[in-house]
């Protein structure tokens, strides 16, 4: 063969196989090829190994892991007129890889900027303690919200959560002294309590030992031996309490007479 016919067949030959590498695409387990043809979308592939029409197709690669991404801090006014800013976090993944493609440009910045917004008209509509007690509850409303939002663009919102709240300084302090006034509060109720009980039971042991005398005399031993236990001088001379109404009556009896 001449030199000419030899060098048109190897340029046939590579640009056979340039087309057959062309055609042949290779899709990993976390992604889905969406295939165009003629601009047309046909459907999504993969993954493995699959054939494609080269030229007249168009294959876009779709990542479906799940998606971390920040929420930049917000400055949100709540309910009750207090300023804080807030930071979160969301995830997120691809379910519908056609959708992604073709109904949104940048499905991933359109979900950031659907967070945003999200998260500031959610948050102004709830008091700050809600905002600092409810977290569960405000992070489930995100995450249902931002996913209904998002559905039509084949996007799964998995979770939302709110990670930080920062208030202002003087709304800081106001709230420590808020705590410990409620702290001195349950202080004073407890203690409260534990004088009424103690009264309560004082109140019953006085009239137990009214009933039974001899219950009077032998704590009066009783009490008797544990002073008498320790090393000390005191002296203890028990006098009937009649005896000592009995000097009370007599002295009212003499200071009545002429």
């Amino acid at each position: 063969m001449s030199e000419p016919v030899l060098y048109g067949i190897g340029a046939a030959v590579l640009l056979l196989v340039v087309i057959l590498v062309s055609a042949i695409k290779i899709v990993p387990e976390y992604e889905r090829g969406v295939i165009f043809r003629l601009g047309r979308v046909i459907g999504a592939k993969g993954p493995g190994l699959f054939v494609i029409i080269p030229i007249v197709d168009r294959m876009v690669r779709v990542n479906l892991q799940t998606v971390t991404m920040d929420i930049p801090p917000q400055d949100v006014i709540t309910r009750d007129n207090v300023t804080v800013r807030v930071n979160a976090v969301t995830y997120f993944n691809v379910v519908d890889p056609v959708k992604a493609k073709v109904v949104i440009q940048d499905y991933i910045l359109g979900t950031s900027q659907l967070a945003q917004t999200t998260l500031r008209s959610i948050l102004g509509q709830v008091d700050l303690d809600d905002l600092l007690v409810n977290r569960d509850e405000i992070n489930q409303r995100l995450q249902t919200t931002i996913d209904q939002l998002t559905d039509p663009w084949g996007v799964k919102v998995t979770l939302v959560e709110v990670k930080d709240v920062e208030l202002p300084e003087t709304m800081r302090r106001a709230m420590a002294r808020q705590a410990e006034a409620e702290r001195e509060r349950r202080a004073k109720v407890i203690h409260s309590q534990g004088e009424f009980e103690a009264a309560e039971q004082l109140s019953n042991a006085a009239e137990l030992l009214e009933r039974r005398p001899a219950a009077m005399q032998l704590r009066l031993l009783s009490t008797m031996t544990e002073v008498a236990s320790e090393k000390n001088s005191t002296l203890i001379f028990p006098v009937p309490v009649e005896l000592l109404r009995f000097f009370e009556r007599a002295g009212a009896e003499v200071d009545a007479r002429p």
